[in-house]
């Protein structure tokens, strides 16, 4: 028994030592493949600081948790494989597979609620009075809505992926939710830029929906659903309807014969340029497969774009921190930065544009305060 005994606590002081010697970064970087993401470390703020603080591969990558820990060590396995044969050995294999390992680290991360993360950063730890200024806005947001370390920080430690396939894949998740929509539902929502017509059989563009604008079906007939569409012009520009006076949050774009239709249901002036604004309506023929019943799908595709793609270079920025014009320049300016094509683009600049400061919440009317109703 007692020789049983010192076998079994050799066994296992052999095995903690293993395991621990297999979790430095000395080990984790020894391997051929693990050269690109080492010099994507080094150049990150976890590895060199003013503080002096550094993460290593393990802080970040391996829970402390004994159960998780332990997982996590066994999972590893499938990492001694893939270097065996070869799997990322290559710069082309690397870039190649680098967006599946990614998103396999942020889907684990997000289980946990950022248990590694959290081993050495905690909300209830933080000066946020001390923090930068859009940290200071987003941390107490990220608290109240109980998110977790993740959402917000991608690509702190490695250059991010490629995001394009990703970026497509919400789009064919909102496609999807087309075959959904009910004839009762109402209103319903352009999940992507779209042409529309006047009348059906018509084949020549009376204009362009824009995504997420809102229409009230009429009727449904064959593949195109009759709606109305209603927002603002500004007095003199008759050729776009935006969501809101005063804001640059475009819901169409209308050619000569659909502006020729418009019906003006009121008119206002904004108090802050004087401009006058005209409240128009528009009924036209819109495509069904693009019309869905949930906006709220639409901004979590805007949102997990915004987390996917905007991450790399800073937290996300609070949707308030700008107001909804001082978003189209915001974009613009970030756009070669990321992997997003012009459809994404539009839509996430729309997606902040209807949360900004100078927009209601969700789910109440626009503010007429700032204007006067003639």
């Amino acid at each position: 028994m007692l020789l049983g005994l010192a076998i079994g606590l050799l066994l296992v002081a052999g095995g903690v030592t293993v395991m621990h010697k297999t979790s430095d970064t000395a080990f984790c970087v020894s391997c051929h493949s693990m050269e690109r993401p080492l010099a994507e470390y080094q150049g990150s703020v976890h590895f060199e600081n003013h503080a002096g603080i550094r993460a290593e591969c393990a802080d970040c990558h391996i829970p402390t948790a004994p159960v998780p820990y332990f997982l996590t060590k066994i999972a590893a396995v499938k990492d001694v494989y893939g270097e065996i044969t070869g799997k990322i050995d290559t710069e082309e294999k690397y870039n190649a597979h680098k967006l599946a390992m990614a998103e396999s680290v942020w889907k684990t991360m997000k289980a946990n609620d950022s248990a590694t993360c959290r081993s050495c950063h905690s909300f209830e730890a933080m000066d946020i009075l001390a923090q930068r200024p859009e940290a200071r806005k987003a941390h107490p947001v990220a608290i109240k809505e109980n998110q977790t370390c993740i959402d917000c920080h991608r690509g702190v430690a490695h250059i991010l992926p490629d995001m394009t396939s990703s970026n497509a894949a919400g789009a064919s998740q909102l496609a999807a939710l087309t075959t959904d929509v009910k004839p009762a539902d109402s209103p319903l929502y352009s999940i992507k830029t779209q042409s529309f017509v006047l009348e059906p059989g018509i084949t020549n563009s009376a204009g362009t929906l824009f995504p997420s604008a809102p229409v009230i079906p009429l009727r449904h007939q064959g593949s195109l659903t009759e709606a109305r569409l209603e927002g603002w012009q500004q007095d003199g520009v008759t050729g776009v309807i935006y969501g809101a006076p005063g804001r640059r949050i475009i819901r169409a774009v209308l050619d000569e014969n659909s502006q020729q239709q418009l019906k003006t249901l009121g008119s206002q002036t904004d108090s802050q340029t004087d401009t006058q604004w005209h409240h128009v309506a528009l009924t036209a023929w819109f495509p069904s497969e693009a019309l869905i019943a949930n906006q709220q799908k639409i901004w979590q595709y805007a949102s997990d774009l915004m987390s996917a793609n905007c991450t790399g270079c800073h937290g996300l920025t609070a949707l308030d921190h700008f107001t909804a014009n001082q978003w189209i320049g915001v974009m613009k300016g970030m756009a070669s930065r990321t992997a997003l094509n012009e459809e994404q683009l539009r839509i996430l600049t729309l997606y902040a544009q209807n949360h900004a400061s100078d927009m209601p919440p969700a789910g109440q009317p626009s503010e007429q305060g700032s204007s006067r109703e003639k």
